[in-house]
Parts: structure tokens; C-alpha cells; sequence
């Protein structure tokens, strides 16, 4: 069946709109600061939405609210919360020093305090992090398509699957990105942060509304349903019993992947990276008409924030207390195949060593065979060690929680209103924002950190700016191509763990680098590169030595022997005298007062909040 013809007409005006806008108001831009940077002419309020719509996307829409919807229920909402309190820490003290230096790029800064290698490394390893982050926000947002429109045609013609959802959201992308630049991105992004967070309200709306109607009897809670819940109470009622067990900020100190212990360093080592020294992030800060009006835009970020999990995360839980059926059956369509596998290896005992790995919803919902599996994993690893064959791996999950906004979207808005086009417009829309964003930082990084500096120094302004509209191509073609693929239960039943994880192998290295090459003057040139090259070395080798650590708190130790080490080299190689920063920005430096007092009200409110639902 088809989309209503009202939801596929408000669907085609807005993308539809959000393009033309992006190439209009971007159509003179020639040289590589209008390309890259907006001409440095950004407002405060375009800032603000910009970084929101730059940041929120598929990554949070599909993958935080499936971790909602599985066992981290309320907790996952940190990544956003201590978000706010990081961005107000950028705004003062990063966005100066990178402002000051005039830089186009966050690696450019870099090459300032320590040597071109140094800039060269982490250009090289964000443009590869890129590759990752582009085909995972397209796989998400082809998920949901997939998810929420499973059997439907667009046009009557076209079917909305993963392959469809994929090109679709990449070629819209990669249109305005290329055709504009940044200044394509920001306006756009004014529109689309707009209808996210209108989109998400309307969510959480009929939710509710759909929770309040729906029995107790039919609705679903991985914890004891209290006996004094009533049909005839209230969504909102409903949703706070049935997830009481979820709806604080704190996870076990055992947890994989959200333990509290992350809440003192591990998550602000990743928080500080993205927001502060993340291309793709930091590049419309870059572009700000003045200082005051890049921090008046990252505290106005900061603010919104905080809404974030209400319209996001706590859908996540409603989803799975309306729809686990069906995100089970989403799974088992998956575990067929490897269910398959098991009954193959049991005929066969001496055929290829497979583990069969079950999580633990799998395991509570089929005990008999979960035993099974465990008895069978038994003798493989044991036959595996006698012989000193290799085993491979095949995982078994019991909700697809991916999916869990995705039935939001298609089974609680209501059809032939146009709520549903809507939403889904406001979400590709935040898809596109997001990837847009990555595709214009990868350009900007590989075209001045990489094909200027290394393959062309003498190259034109026009010529650097075709440089970045063919890079934005190939990225793109790269992420469309490989995103399928990351639905494959072997990488992760999670995108949300699959992005995180991902750029945990470099964040902590960055970080270390810019923050010891800030404070600490007299660090050697040498000290750079040992930073960037060990951050990743040291995070896998935590991994191979230590695989039941949470990755976040992996990091963190990461972040310490790279600190501790580049530390150590200026002790014994220290410089003659502190590094001096050559100021040579073109736009006002002077600080926003209004701005530090919206910090300090962000902050406020968001301890706030971490006390009520601590």
C-alpha cells in the first residue's frame, strides 16, 4: 500500500523546501571561506539550531531511544544532558582559542601549536571516522524508513526498504552540501531543527495518548506491572509505572556499556571531543560573525539540550511498552538464519566451530534452548582449545530495538493527517542535517588539511571548493554503499554502540592532544604526534586485554596513558620557552556577558534535573 497522498504531499514540500532553501541562500558561494565557513558571517540564533539539527539524528531518534527501550531506559539521556554542561565549558574556553587563531579547520589548529604531521594525523583519522559516521546515520535513518513503512510505496512505484532509504537520504545530502557549503547547511538546518523538535512533541503526544487507551493487560514492561495499575489511568500514569525501573540516571557499575562509574570521567572525554573539537560540530562555531555571537548560539544549543530525552529517550520506552511483540518478531527474523546454523551444528558436532552468542532478553524468553546453546558453546570452546582451532561468532537478540521509533512513527501517528508525513520529514530532515554536516567537515578537512597541504599548496579558491563538491560525492557514494551492512547482528544490535564505540578509538588521543598542547606550553612538537598514534594503539589494546570494560571507561584509561606519556616526553624534552598563540582572527573577540549568564542558568538546570531523576 501507499503513503496517504496528504502525508506524501506535506513530505515532498518540506524536503522540498529544505533543499531550495540551502541552495539559495548559498547560490554566490565561490571562494573556500564562503564554501567552508559561511563567509564567517553566522548569527547566534542560526548557530543554535544549526549545531541541534548538525547533532541530533538517527543516531539519537533510532539508536539512543532503542537503548531506552532496552535496559538503560532514562540513563541514556547523560549523553545529552552532560552535553549541556560541556557545551557551556566550550563556549568559554575552547571557542576562543580557536576563534583568536583565525583556523578553518579543528586540525589546522594543530599544525599552530606543535607540526604539520601533527595535523595530518588527525586529519587522516577524522576523515576516516567520517566513513564510519556517514554510513551509520544513513543506515539508521534507512532503518526507520524501513521500519515504519514496511510493505508501503512511495509514489506507488518506488518500495521503502534499507537500499532505498539509503540513496535517498544520501543524495538529498550531498545536493545542498555540495551546491552551498556551510551556509546550505545552517539554513537548512534553521528549518529542520525547527520541525524536530516540533515532530518529536508530536510524538510524545500520541504516545501518551495511545498508552492511555491501550489495556494494561496488552501492554509490555521488563519489569512486574504494579497491581494497582488501572485501564483507566492516564498515559502519562501508565508510562511512569511501567518504566519506574528505568527512569533514573544511574546503571550498575558492571554495565557494558553505561556504568555509573563513566558519569565522573568516561562520558565527558567523548562529550568534550564532539562538541569541542569535532569537525563537523565546531565548524558552524567557526563561522560566527564575532565571538559574542558564536557563544550566545553554543549556550542557546546548551539550552535545548535539556529537551532532548523528553522527546526522544522516554518515547523509546513508550515504544517498548507498546510494541515489544513486534520488535521481537523483528528479531526473530534475524535469529532464523543462526537458529538454523545451531540445528545444522548439531547434526554435524564436528563441522565449523561456531559460538552461538545470546543476550540476555533472548535468553529469559527461550530458557530451554538458551541452555541448549550454552552446553553446545561448552564443547566447542573446549574442543576449540584441544585442537587450537579458531571460532567464530553468531549472535542471537530478543527485541530488534532499534526499531522502536520507527513503529512510533508509523503505528501511533494517526494516517490522512499528515502527521505522519510530517515526522517523517522532520526525521529525515534531522538525517540530512547530520549528514550533511559530516559530509561538509570531510570535504572541508580533506580538501585544505590533506589535498592543500599535501598535494596541491599552490591550489585556487575555486579549485579547493570543486575539491570539497567531488569529496562530498565520494563520501557520500562510500556511506550509502556500505550502511546496509551495518544491520548485520554480528557488528551490534545497536547503532547508538556502533557510533559511540567507533569514535572511541580516536577521541581520547584528541583530546589529550589539544587539552596538554593548551595548558602545557613548553610540550615539545614531538609530543603531538605520540598523542595521536597512541590514543588508538593504547584503546585497542585495552580492548584485546580487557574485553568486559566498558568502552566509554576503556577511553578514559586510554585518555590517562596519553596524558601521563606526553607529559613525561616534556619532562625530559621540554621546550626552551612556552608556545606563544599568534592571534590572527579577522572578526570581535570580546565575550558575551549575556551569554555567561545563560551558561550558568544551563548548568544550574541541569544538575536540576539530575537530581530529580537521580
Amino acid at each position: 500500500m501507499s503513503l496517504h497522498p496528504i502525508d506524501i504531499g506535506i513530505f515532498v514540500a518540506f524536503i522540498l523546501a529544505v533543499v531550495a532553501v540551502g541552495i539559495f541562500t548559498s547560490r554566490h558561494e565561490q571562494d573556500s571561506e564562503s564554501y567552508f565557513l559561511a563567509g564567517r558571517g553566522l548569527s547566534w540564533w542560526l548557530i543554535g539550531f544549526s549545531l541541534i539539527a548538525a547533532n541530533i539524528s538517527t543516531e539519537q531518534f533510532v539508536g539512543m531511544s532503542g537503548s531506552a527501550a532496552d535496559r538503560l531506559g532514562l540513563a541514556i539521556a547523560s549523553y545529552e544532558w552532560l552535553a549541556a554542561i560541556t557545551l557551556v565549558v566550550v563556549a568559554f574556553f575552547f571557542l576562543p582559542h580557536f576563534l583568536r587563531a583565525g583556523i578553518y579547520t579543528i586540525p589546522e589548529f594543530l599544525e599552530q601549536r606543535f607540526n604539520r604531521a601533527t595535523r595530518s594525523i588527525m586529519a587522516l583519522c577524522m576523515a576516516l571516522v567520517y566513513i564510519l559516521l556517514v554510513a551509520a546515520v544513513t543506515y539508521s535513518g534507512a532503518l526507520t524508513i524501513q521500519t515504519a513503512f514496511a510493505g508501503k510505496l512511495l509514489f506507488a512505484v518506488i518500495p521503502m526498504n534499507l537500499v532505498t532509504g539509503a540513496w535517498l537520504i544520501g543524495v538529498m545530502a550531498a545536493a545542498y552540501v555540495a551546491s552551498g557549503g556551510l551556509k546550505a547547511c545552517a539554513w537548512a538546518d534553521l528549518i529542520q531543527g525547527s520541525a524536530l523538535i516540533v515532530g518529536g512533541g508530536a510524538v510524545v503526544y500520541f504516545a501518551l495518548e495511545r498508552l492511555g487507551a491501550t489495556p494494561v493487560a496488552a501492554l509490555a514492561s521488563s519489569a512486574p506491572v504494579p497491581s494497582t495499575l488501572t485501564d483507566a489511568a492516564s498515559g502519562t500514569a501508565k508510562f511512569a509505572a511501567l518504566n519506574a525501573h528505568k527512569l533514573h540516571m544511574v546503571m550498575p557499575r558492571t554495565d557494558a556499556m553505561l556504568p555509573w562509574t563513566t558519569l565522573l570521567l568516561g562520558l565527558w572525554i567523548p562529550n568534550f571531543y564532539y562538541w569541542g573539537l569535532n569537525q563537523y560540530i565546531m565548524q558552524r562555531t567557526l563561522g560566527a560573525k564575532s565571538l559574542a555571537q558564536g557563544q550566545k548560539g553554543i549556550v542557546f544549543a546548551a539550552s535545548l539540550k535539556l529537551l532532548i530525552p523528553f522527546i526522544i529517550v522516554m518515547p523509546g520506552m513508550m515504544a517498548f511498552n507498546l510494541f515489544s511483540k513486534e520488535m521481537r518478531a523483528e528479531a526473530d527474523k534475524g535469529n532464523a538464519r543462526v537458529l538454523q546454523l545451531h540445528a545444522d551444528a548439531k547434526s554435524a558436532p564436528d563441522g565449523k566451530p561456531v559460538v552461538f552468542i545470546a543476550d540476555e532478553a533472548w535468553s529469559q524468553l527461550n530458557p530451554a534452548l538458551a541452555f541448549e546453546i550454552a552446553a553446545h558453546n561448552d564443547a566447542v570452546r573446549k574442543r576449540a582449545a584441544a585442537t587450537g582451532a579458531p571460532t567464530t561468532e553468531e549472535h542471537l537478540i530478543g527485541y530488534k530495538y532499534d526499531t522502536a521509533f520507527g513503529f512510533l512513527l508509523s503505528r501511533v501517528l494517526p494516517e490522512g493527517t499528515g502527521w505522519q508525513g510530517f515526522v517523517l520529514a522532520a526525521l529525515l530532515g534531522a538525517v540530512v542535517s547530520s549528514l550533511a554536516a559530516m559530509l561538509n567537515a570531510a570535504s572541508t578537512i580533506v580538501s585544505l588539511d590533506l589535498y592543500r597541504t599535501h598535494i596541491a599548496p599552490g591550489a585556487s579558491q575555486s579549485h579547493l571548493v570543486n575539491v570539497g563538491r567531488i569529496t562530498v560525492g565520494a563520501f557520500m557514494v562510500c556511506g550509502c554503499a556500505f550502511a546496509p551492512s551495518l544491520g548485520n547482528p554480528r557488528i551490534s544490535n545497536s547503532i547508538f554502540a556502533i557510533i559511540q564505540e567507533g569514535q572511541a578509538y580516536i577521541y581520547s588521543g584528541i583530546l589529550a592532544v589539544f587539552l596538554v598542547g593548551l595548558l602545557v606550553r613548553r610540550a615539545p612538537p614531538v609530543t603531538g604526534v605520540v598523542g595521536l598514534v597512541l590514543g588508538p594503539v593504547s584503546f585497542w589494546l585495552l580492548k584485546q586485554l580487557a574485553p568486559g570494560v566498558s568502552f566509554v571507561n576503556r577511553a578514559s584509561i586510554s585518555f590517562g596513558i596519553v596524558v601521563a606519556t606526553m607529559l613525561l616526553i616534556t619532562r625530559l624534552r621540554p621546550l626552551p620557552k612556552p608556545v606563544e598563540f599568534v592571534p590572527s582572527a579577522r572578526i570581535e573577540l570580546v565575550s558575551s556577558r549575556s551569554a555567561k549568564l545563560g551558561g550558568v542558568a544551563v548548568v544550574l538546570a541541569t544538575l536540576a534535573l539530575y537530581v530529580v531523576f537521580f
